[in-house]
């Protein structure tokens, strides 16, 4: 009974010590190598405050101020650290500047690091990847758009396109659980077009990286799925796709080496002469940080943008900032402009300081308010719209009432399948005959006009196939 006992004394204190914060300093280095960065904190902070020229309690309270979101605090030890010649202080300080739009600084963090690694003969290539981000996040920062942002929303993470109210003229957004009634944790988004008939949408491909997928919609059908091509599927994670209603600019965000950190947001446009995507272009700050920065949405019907963003947010929440669209771009001038100042503006850290016309604001603020009371339909379950008359239309099978008609619609869905197809090989040749040479076009001449005239009479025909099916419902329904 006495081993029982003891056995559940040991057990309690076990768990306890894994759970409570560290009380001793050598409780706190290990909770420290293990990650638990926020558990052992307190105890460095009471070893720096009685010893504050220490490098070493300096160093490990400065990683855990920045492990736990503190950027700002962390500089003040990690700078100590850095006097007193601690190992890794450097790495470490360049990445808080980094973090704090500091990026003069942490370039200078980095190469001297780099120096250091060089003498002790020392490989430099993860070094070398910090130091390029910085010299990109420095570009950037001389770079800084003006945009007006109206708006933030913080909200969970796992839900934060409940937050995205935009137009049903804009297309919808869905998780890629919710589309797809799938289940099990999955970070893919979907974006739905107006009509309802093509998806751009993240999912895992080899190697478990998330990559943008595309489907179009034939009729009731969903075609074989196309992966978008290499210059947006790069080495890393590419996910949370939007397309404008112009059908050809993309947006999305991915993490790759061309990110400043985490996921940055990229637009690309469609070049239909050569079935392509022109080479993607980073959309800049403020809308990428050192941070995860995604789903960039333009709801050109109410004239307003959405992107999510988990700058300076705990691990489960996220920053939703609702923005003006720019019908062309405009940067701050970094030579003149105070650089603290141009700080806040790259990390929208005050919204008030992006408000350069009220007017504009008041505007914009009124119509995010209509957009947030707005239900939009959703047209995700509907198979096809078909109209039987001015108060019934069908999206279904189902819905139609008479065998016949059922079977006469069927014939009409593969007839209209057909034609489409007739029609997107009708276009290829007319975009193959206007970059062909004059001995081509005549080669294609004749094959374009049969063509036209086959598409003109399927048209016709399926015309009065729908007239067909109409009628033949309404009998029944009399």
């Amino acid at each position: 009974m006495r081993i029982q006992k003891t056995y559940i004394v040991l057990l309690f204190f076990s768990l306890f010590t894994a759970t409570a914060s560290a009380q001793t300093l050598d409780q706190a280095r290990t909770m420290f190598s293990n990650g638990n960065y926020a558990k052992a904190a307190p105890v460095f902070q009471k070893y720096v405050k009685s010893q504050p020229a220490n490098g070493n309690y300096n160093y490990w309270y400065g990683v855990c101020c920045l492990r736990t979101g503190k950027p700002a605090e962390s500089v003040k030890y990690l700078e100590t650290a850095v006097q007193k010649k601690v190992t890794g202080g450097r790495l470490v300080l360049g990445e808080a500047y980094d973090k704090l739009y500091r990026f003069e600084e942490a370039v200078s963090c980095y190469e001297e690091y780099i120096d250091d690694l060089k003498k002790k003969k020392q490989a430099t290539t993860s070094a070398e990847k910090l130091l390029e981000k910085s010299k990109v996040g420095l570009r950037m920062l001389k770079g800084v758009e003006k945009v007006s942002v109206i708006d933030s929303f913080v909200v969970d993470k796992a839900k934060f396109l409940s937050v995205y109210k935009i137009s049903e003229e804009s297309g919808r957004i869905y998780s890629f659980n919710e589309y797809f009634e799938s289940e099990g944790e999955h970070p893919g988004t979907v974006y739905e077009t107006e009509l309802a008939n093509k998806i751009y949408y993240g999912d895992k491909g080899k190697g478990q990286k998330l990559h943008i997928y595309t489907q179009n919609k034939l009729q009731d059908e969903w075609g074989k799925e196309s992966l978008l091509p290499a210059n947006i599927n790069t080495g890393g994670n590419t996910n949370y796709p939007f397309v404008l209603t112009d059908g050809v600019t993309i947006y999305y965000a991915s993490d790759d080496a061309n990110s400043i950190g985490g996921y940055d947001i990229f637009v690309s446009r469609y070049n239909t002469s050569t079935d392509s995507y022109l080479a993607p272009e980073n959309v800049g700050m403020p809308f990428n940080s050192p941070f995860n920065d995604y789903m960039y949405v333009i709801d050109e019907f109410n004239n307003l943008g959405w992107f999510a963003s988990d700058r300076f947010q705990p691990e489960d929440k996220v920053c939703v900032y609702v923005f003006i669209p720019n019908t062309s771009k405009q940067t701050y001038n970094y030579e003149s402009m105070d650089h603290k100042e141009l700080g806040i503006l790259a990390q929208l850290s005050s919204l008030k300081a992006t408000w350069a016309d009220k007017a504009a604001i008041n505007e914009a603020k009124q119509r995010l308010i209509v957009a947030q009371s707005h239900e939009p339909q959703t047209q995700k379950k509907a198979d096809f719209n078909f109209v039987i008359d001015d108060n019934r239309t069908y999206h279904h099978l189902g819905d139609f009432k008479y065998a016949t008609a059922r079977d006469l619609f069927q014939r009409y869905q593969q007839k209209a399948k057909e034609c489409q197809q007739q029609e997107q090989r009708l276009e290829a040749l007319r975009l193959q005959y206007a970059t062909a040479s004059a001995a081509k076009k005549e080669q294609l001449a004749p094959s374009i006009l049969d063509l036209e005239k086959r598409v003109l009479q399927m048209r016709q025909e399926l015309e009065d196939d729908a007239v067909k099916v109409r009628n033949t419902e309404k009998q029944h329904l009399k």
